[in-house]
């Protein structure tokens, strides 16, 4: 019955528990189409957004690493080179449907594929960033390199996800130590691999 109460309000005006309960964290095996969906994605936001306001679009998360248990959302970094370009691309982002969820000066979220109702069959975040604001391509660098790393880190997320099914920020932070530790190593490895 809670869940039909909330299905018939805006997504705008759902508390963040209520958006947790329609939204759980769920861990899917790897599916190949994630790579054709960031592919798709990308090609439709350069087509939205002038030549050059874009410095690099990444397929960032662990749908971009095989093998690696997912939650069913492909995420996407897209990294500009000025804050007026932050503004820029969430403007276009929002014309071709995109909603915001949060915004600085620096960082801007957006996403698609969440309804009223529930998950759409294809979910996406967006991350823009200034350019080197770029943690997420030195740890998804290092797990494709180190399958023994990207195994421990699915096992964590899975432990995790019974604890923290309903709390998004909760099961972010629980995996942050892990995430530091690694991108740091990588950073260490590759340099200015993505400076």
């Amino acid at each position: 019955m809670e869940k039909n109460r909330n299905s018939k309000k805006k997504l705008s005006e759902m508390s963040l528990e209520e958006l947790w309960q329609l939204f759980p964290i769920f861990l899917v095996e790897h599916r190949k189409e994630w790579k054709e969906w960031y592919e798709y994605e990308e090609r439709c936001i350069r087509d939205c957004i002038s030549a050059g306001v874009i410095k690099r679009i990444s397929h960032i998360g662990s749908t971009a690493v095989p093998n690696l248990r997912a939650k069913n959302i492909v995420d996407i970094l897209i990294e500009v080179n000025n804050p007026d370009d932050l503004m820029t691309v969430r403007e276009n982002l929002a014309a071709s449907g995109w909603i915001c969820m949060c915004k600085d000066k620096t960082r801007i979220s957006m996403n698609k594929g969440y309804t009223e109702s529930g998950f759409a069959e294809k979910v996406f975040h967006v991350h823009i960033r200034l350019s080197g604001d770029n943690d997420e391509l030195y740890f998804r660098d290092y797990l494709l390199d180190n399958p023994d790393a990207a195994k421990e880190y699915e096992a964590l997320k899975l432990s995790l996800q019974k604890w923290f099914e309903h709390d998004r920020d909760g099961y972010t932070a629980a995996k942050s130590d892990f995430i530091r530790k690694y991108t740091d190593i990588a950073r260490t490895i590759y340099g200015n691999r993505y400076a």
